[in-house]
C-alpha cells in the first residue's frame, strides 16, 4: 500500500515527491512494472503536477522509474547488474570503515549500535521487514559516523536504491534473524579491536544476498530486469 510520508517543514515540493516515491519503490509498495499516473500522485501528496513530472525525471536517472513521452511511467525492473555494482562498491568501502571501527568506536557509539541491534530483534518477532531495513541502514551508518566517514556513507547511499529493493525482498521472504546476528558478530568483533574477523564478517554480510538471488529471481521473476548476471543465475540453475 502507498506510503504518504509527512512533509518536513520548508521541504520543496519536487523534494517531498522524490522522497515519498523513493521510499515507496525501495519498500517495494510500488512494485516494478507498476504504471504510475503524475495526476494520481499529486492528487495523493497534494501538490502540482510539475513537481511529480521532475520527480519523474530525477527518479529516472537513478533507474528507479521508466518514462514512456506520450505513454506513461512505470517502475523500474530492478537491474541485476546496477545491484551488483552497488554491492561490490559498498563492500569496499564497509570493509575499510569497520577496521577504522575498530580502533575508534566509543563506548558511547556502542551503546547507540547495541540500543539498535535490540531494536532490529524486536522487528523479527514482530516479523517488520520494512522497519528492519531502515534499522539495518541505521546501523551500517551509524558505523562510518563513529569514524567520522559521514560524507563517504551519504554518497554510498545515494546509489543503493537498487540494491535495497533487493534486500527488502530478501528480508520478506528469508530468514530475518540471519542479518540481525551477522550485525551482532561485526560489532563483537570491533569491540574486540579485530580487524581481519571484522572485515571478512562485513565481506561475508554484503555477499550473501548474492548466494540468496536465484531464489528470489526464481519466485519474482517479473520483478527483475533481464541481464548478464540475472542470465548467469539463471543458467547455474538449469
Amino acid at each position: 500500500m502507498f506510503e504518504k510520508l509527512e512533509r518536513l517543514q520548508r521541504e520543496y515540493a519536487r523534494e517531498y515527491v522524490i522522497r515519498v516515491l523513493r521510499h515507496n519503490i525501495i519498500n517495494m509498495n510500488l512494485k516494478p512494472g507498476q504504471l504510475v499516473s503524475e495526476n494520481e500522485i499529486a492528487e495523493k501528496l497534494g501538490v502540482s503536477r510539475t513537481p511529480v513530472r521532475e520527480a519523474f525525471i530525477e527518479l529516472s536517472r537513478s533507474s528507479l522509474v521508466e518514462i514512456y513521452p506520450q505513454k506513461g511511467t512505470c517502475i523500474s525492473p530492478i537491474d541485476m547488474d546496477i545491484v551488483e555494482e552497488s554491492r561490490f562498491m559498498r563492500c569496499v568501502m564497509e570493509k575499510a570503515v569497520v577496521q577504522f571501527c575498530c580502533d575508534v568506536l566509543s563506548k558511547s557509539d556502542i551503546v547507540i549500535l547495541e540500543e539498535n541491534l535490540r531494536l532490529q530483534d524486536f522487528c523479527v518477532e514482530d516479523k517488520d521487514y520494512k522497519r528492519l531495513l531502515s534499522l539495518d541502514n541505521s546501523f551500517h551508518e551509524l558505523l562510518f559516523r563513529s569514524c567520522q566517514k559521514e560524507m563517504t556513507f551519504n554518497l554510498i547511499k545515494s546509489a543503493l536504491a537498487q540494491f535495497d529493493r533487493v534486500r527488502i525482498l530478501n528480508f520478506a521472504e528469508m530468514d530475518m534473524q540471519i542479518t540481525v546476528d551477522e550485525h551482532k558478530k561485526i560489532l563483537r568483533a570491533i569491540k574486540n579491536k579485530d580487524k581481519e574477523v571484522a572485515s571478512d564478517l562485513m565481506e561475508k554480510h554484503l555477499t550473501r544476498i548474492i548466494f540468496d538471488m536465484s531464489y528470489l529471481m526464481e519466485k519474482h521473476p517479473e520483478y527483475f530486469k533481464r541481464t548478464s548476471i540475472q542470465a548467469e543465475y539463471l543458467a547455474e540453475r538449469t
